[in-house]
């Protein structure tokens, strides 16, 4: 009865390092990440395989496994850079990124677990004061907005290049100015709408000027022309033809000829 005690405790030893080294063995990784695995007596990190998928996995006790997210991921910046002419200016973005898949081995042997803080930022810090760079206040306040964005995108993925780290889509959310600076701008602007307006209303009665003068230019030529075609022969037939319906009537009435040859009749009221 004695020796049970002594007998069960190296079972109770050997089971509890059984534990240990499953536990150690054994990984499961999560949807949307993937593995680095290191082997301690096997050359250190692995490269030149695919890293490990999602699921479970069974390792070496001695060797490790770093978990990286490889689902795209979001990083907000919040960046102070200066305009052309060296005004400060306040930019926000936000920058849609995540690991290259195939080279995380990589990226964990050169860049390590911080590659954000080490690679990522830097690059979208450098890009955007190189772009920013290039522009008036008043191009970032108003139109230039979206070529901001697309350039920042476009420097930051030549800065990446060979990082193993993929940027997919840079968004400017806000580009803030010093509030002296944008009450300038707002005013100039207001003064180019109302200038703008004037223009528009000039034009418009300038044009209206134009159409009364060309329709009055057409009634002046329509009565000369009018005019020029009636002669004395004309009046003549005309006042016939008026005088020959006017008798056809049935109401009485008196018509008085003219005097002389070109005498036009003249019908003198109704009974």
């Amino acid at each position: 009865m004695d020796k049970l005690p002594k007998i069960g405790l190296p079972i109770l030893f050997v089971i509890v390092v059984l534990i240990i080294l499953i536990a150690k063995s054994t990984v499961t990784i999560d949807s949307g990440e993937a593995g680095v695995l290191y082997k301690t007596f096997g050359g250190g990190v692995v490269t030149d395989q695919p890293p490990l998928g999602e699921g479970f996995h069974v390792v070496a006790p001695w060797n490790k496994v770093y978990v990286y997210e490889v689902r795209q991921q979001s990083l907000d910046e919040n960046m102070q850079v200066l305009s052309s002419n060296g005004l400060e200016i306040r930019l926000d973005a936000s920058i849609w990124y995540q690991p290259s898949y195939e080279s995380l081995g990589l990226l964990h042997q050169e860049k390590g677990e911080n590659y954000v803080q080490r690679v990522l930022q830097p690059a979208v810090r450098s890009a955007a004061r190189a772009v920013v760079g290039r522009y008036q206040p008043e191009q970032l306040y108003s139109s230039k907005r979206e070529a901001i964005q697309k350039e920042i995108f476009d420097e930051t993925k030549i800065l990446l290049k060979d990082q193993y780290v993929q940027i997919n889509e840079v968004l400017v959310r806000d580009v803030s100015l010093p509030v002296t600076i944008k009450e300038a701008i707002e005013r100039k602007l207001r003064q180019e709408q109302e200038s703008l307006e004037y223009v528009f209303r000039l034009t418009k009665a300038e044009q209206e000027a134009e159409r009364q003068k060309i329709d009055a230019e057409g009634k002046a030529n329509a009565n000369r022309i009018l005019s020029a075609s009636l002669n004395d022969m004309v009046l003549r037939e005309k006042g016939i033809q008026a005088t020959v319906e006017l008798a056809k009537s049935p109401n009485s009435k008196v018509v008085v000829i003219g005097s002389g040859d070109g005498g036009m009749p003249l019908i003198l009221g109704n009974n």
